[in-house]
């Protein structure tokens, strides 16, 4: 049988986005962060129930499986946003004294540390990591970087 784009074999593209886009925002990691950080916050805060209390356990075992699942999909979501705006952005006027590929390697071990351990210092450092990628980001916009949302964004 005739195939007439049989000849064309179109390979996979590998970007941010199919176009690519050029949008990049480096709040997606930090809200990744932060949820990594509120998981560990919810299992430290987590009581282990009496022996013998079957219900008690099964529901702390439930809580613990779930909330240890959200913090390694967060943290690997953290990752990979990192990885995408480290590979794919230009970088174009990078501050002075900001070291890009330092930075952005410390956070990826971060992350690393995060879904490893039950680490609130860890976690906290994470999120302050990916707040000084993004000052350095928009610096390269020639905009300040500022979150007024991030206390309500992570609650209590």
């Amino acid at each position: 049988m005739f195939n007439p784009i049989g000849w064309i074999k179109p390979e996979i593209a590998q970007a941010h986005c199919d176009i690519p886009c050029g949008i990049y925002d480096p709040v997606s990691a930090k809200i990744a962060a932060q949820t990594v950080q509120k998981m560990v916050l919810r299992i430290q805060a987590l009581e282990r129930p009496s022996d013998g209390d079957a219900a008690g356990f099964a529901d702390y075992a439930n809580k613990i499986a779930r909330y240890v699942e959200v913090k390694e999909q967060h943290a690997e979501t953290c990752k990979h946003e990192l990885a995408v705006l480290w590979a794919d952005y230009g970088w174009p006027n990078t501050p002075a004294g900001f070291d890009l590929h330092a930075t952005f390697n410390a956070a990826l071990k971060l992350a690393g540390q995060c879904k490893q351990n039950i680490d609130m210092a860890k976690c906290e450092e994470l999120v302050a990591t990916c707040d000084t990628i993004a000052t350095a980001f928009w610096a390269t916009k020639g905009e300040s970087y500022s979150d007024p949302h991030a206390v309500a964004r992570y609650g209590s």
